[in-house]
């Protein structure tokens, strides 16, 4: 049986060991989908920093949040610290659209964002907050 994604944080294990747990704990489609986009964005940033905040929340950084990862009963959610700058040509941005910062991709069962251009939007992500550090 999986352990609670809180039984590892007193261990303090390392934030990939954390969303390994998070994965497993899972143990549904939910899991599987964050497991799938945690392996794209590995392999569009293959320098990619994993992070673990705000009590349970798996982060990818790299020169600052690129996104968080959240589960929910319905969907699996990317939220993009700074999306509403970056190129979304192919529209996977679906949530959170409102905002003058923030928007997120909620994935629900049995969906995927095409991974080609998911993949693009996390390297613009990445030029994003290379560009902004240098300000």
């Amino acid at each position: 049986m999986p352990r609670k994604a809180a039984e590892i944080i007193e261990e303090a294990r390392s934030a990939s060991e954390l969303i390994d747990a998070r994965i497993d704990e899972l143990g549904d489609w939910r899991g599987q989908t964050l497991a799938r986009v945690r392996a794209l964005i590995h392999e569009a940033l293959p320098d990619v920093e994993e992070t673990w905040k705000w009590r349970g929340t798996p982060v990818w950084e790299h020169n600052g949040i690129l996104c968080t990862g959240e589960s929910y009963k319905q969907a699996v959610k990317l939220t993009f610290a700074h999306g509403a700058a970056l190129p979304d040509p192919k529209k996977l941005f679906n949530a959170s659209l409102e905002g003058n910062t923030r928007r997120a991709i909620d994935i629900h069962e049995g969906a995927m964002p095409d991974a080609t251009a998911f993949k693009a939007l996390m390297r613009a992500a990445a030029r994003h907050n290379a560009e902004k550090k240098k300000r």
